[in-house]
């Protein structure tokens, strides 16, 4: 994985703190269920052992996959940047739908830390890579699957 992974601090910060989670609790929890269940004696027909083995692939699997992005991360802090007006990784962006005057705030975040009921929208989702590289009073056209939504940027943050 050579590509870097864009995050904020607050998504690196939550996936160390999966990750700590994973190794230090859930890790140790599964092992012991393992060693449990080998007690029982025959291994085949051993509902618990065969499940507590598929959690230990499920978690051994995540941690993996948080460590390799960790690895690739790169974090990027907009707090520490000069307000330049422009929508950049990091920001959040007050819109405005310029046919239903419905105003709507994003923060434009990495894929992990998406979640578009608090707002935050991947960057590589369709209305923030319109957004991108834009500045304040722009009109954006976003493509949706019920055709063109235009919004104007009302402000950009740089929080």
């Amino acid at each position: 994985m050579s590509e870097r992974v864009p995050m904020t601090k607050a998504g690196e910060a939550s996936l160390r703190e999966e990750l700590k989670r994973l190794k230090s609790e859930d890790r140790p929890r599964v092992i012991a269920a393992i060693s449990d269940a080998r007690e029982h004696g025959d291994l085949k027909e051993n509902a618990e052992y065969h499940a507590a083995r598929e959690q230990q692939s499920f978690i051994e699997g995540r941690i993996q996959e948080i460590e390799g992005k960790l690895a690739a991360a790169q974090v990027i802090d907009v707090t520490a940047m000069e307000n330049s007006g422009r929508v950049i990784f990091g920001t959040t962006v007050h819109l405005l739908n310029v046919d239903t005057d419905e105003q709507v705030v994003y923060k434009i975040v990495g894929e992990d830390e998406a979640d578009i009921k608090e707002g935050k929208i991947s960057v590589s989702s369709p209305i923030a890579r319109a957004l991108v590289g834009k500045s304040e009073d722009d009109v954006v056209a976003v493509r949706v699957p019920s055709g063109t939504v235009e919004y104007e940027i009302e402000q950009v943050e740089y929080v």
